[in-house]
């Protein structure tokens, strides 16, 4: 069972989660839980971090974030505890959880379950913080934001469970978002390759390597939510909607459970901007000064179109770091060829030739040509187009 944020976020809603999973003990199942740090509270973590040191250590920066986790894990321990239930919190390196790759963004390798199936065998309940792990050399690691989900579906995989009920503010998956259209439906079931096309083009029930994970290891998901009241039917009778394999699907429809749909739903994502990239050379390199910087930055998400003769447009969309309220074309200099950036002045970006501390390197240029002075943000976290131009030989700001 996995608890998000939303479900976390106060005693109160912690003993509703602990209710839950009384019940379904109670109902001859072997519980282990992974939870979320409370709603909100991952981010004002991650700002402590970046008011403590703007060029934070990653390594650091886990031990910060994954703090969150760990509180929620040890307040449900003691709720159940409260409710007559045997139960402990097992934390990412007790068991442990072995990741592999860089700080802030691991990768789990895999999990020493031989403890926890052997607590969960004597009738206690495992609370788990999901999001972290612990590195080859014994360090804390966390796996990116909404980790949790992939923390679930790991240790249902290395504890050989029947299913991974992941709980949410949400009762399913439903044909596309029902905040926006209302006659949207529930589904009953979904299959891997179909949940994993919706939660890589907006559709946030889900976290993308959750559902690759889920898939690669065989393992049913279900989501369902968590805001029920006492008389909810119990998760064993399928309330919410079912991740499973295309065999299993079949089944389904042939047992008349299922319809088959040509279109299984419609994702959404506000998240997106557009840049544009003109006279980009036709030679050796040129493109590889744009997107390794961004592959070392990591977490965003790209399209391009190649280049062909000098000045072919390519195009890139940056998903998880901007936040501009409209699409934005912007022309950057790639050594060493020099031209102009053009950027609304409404946005929050990073301007190459300014200053990390945020102060314009040509103060009178900036207010000559900006109606309204942009904010400038110099977090690593940010990771936005200052990237794409290491040596801007000009620069200019346009609103």
């Amino acid at each position: 069972m996995k608890f998000g944020g939303t479900s976390m976020a106060g005693t109160e809603r912690i003993r509703r989660v602990a209710n839950i999973v009384r019940k379904q003990q109670a109902r001859g199942h072997e519980v282990a839980v992974v939870v979320s740090a409370m709603a909100g509270e991952t981010d004002r973590l991650v700002n402590f971090c970046r008011e403590a040191n703007a060029l934070y250590d990653p390594a650091e920066y886990d031990v910060v974030v994954a703090s969150g986790e760990q509180v929620t894990s040890g307040l449900l321990a003691l709720t159940l505890q409260s409710l007559g239930c045997q139960a402990r919190s097992w934390l990412g390196w007790q068991m442990p959880i072995n990741t592999i790759e860089a700080h802030a963004k691991a990768r789990i390798d895999s999990i020493d379950a031989d403890a926890l199936i052997a607590s969960m065998e004597r009738g206690e309940i495992a609370v788990i913080p999901g999001f972290q792990g612990l590195s080859g050399e014994g360090r804390l690691t966390t796996l990116g934001r909404g980790g949790s989900d992939t923390s679930a579906v790991a240790v249902a995989a290395a504890i050989g469970a029947d299913r991974c009920d992941i709980y949410t503010d949400v009762d399913g998956v439903y044909t596309t978002d029902p905040r926006i259209v209302a006659k949207a439906r529930k589904q009953t079931a979904v299959t891997y390759e179909e949940m994993l096309e919706l939660a890589s083009v907006g559709a946030k029930v889900l976290q993308t390597r959750s559902v690759g994970l889920a898939m690669k290891e065989g393992v049913r998901v279900q989501v369902l939510s968590s805001f029920v009241g006492d008389d909810a039917v119990p998760a064993d009778e399928y309330p919410g909607t079912m991740i499973v394999s295309e065999e299993e699907m079949n089944a389904l429809v042939e047992k008349g459970d299922m319809e088959r749909q040509h279109v299984t739903g419609i994702a959404h994502d506000k998240n997106e901007a557009k840049v544009i990239l003109t006279r980009v050379p036709d030679k050796p390199g040129a493109v590889a000064h744009i997107f390794e910087p961004l592959a070392a930055a990591s977490g965003s998400k790209m399209w391009a179109t190649a280049p062909g003769l000098s000045g072919t447009r390519v195009r890139i969309t940056l998903a998880s770091f901007l936040s501009c309220a409209m699409p934005v074309t912007c022309w950057r200099s790639i050594s060493p060829f020099s031209t102009s950036a053009f950027i609304s002045s409404s946005d929050t970006i990073i301007v190459p030739g300014y200053s990390s501390a945020g102060t314009a390197s040509s103060p009178t240029k900036l207010e000559r040509t900006c109606t309204r002075t942009p904010s400038f943000i110099a977090s690593p976290t940010e990771r936005v187009w200052s990237t794409l131009a290491p040596t801007l030989a000009s620069s200019s700001i346009s609103s």
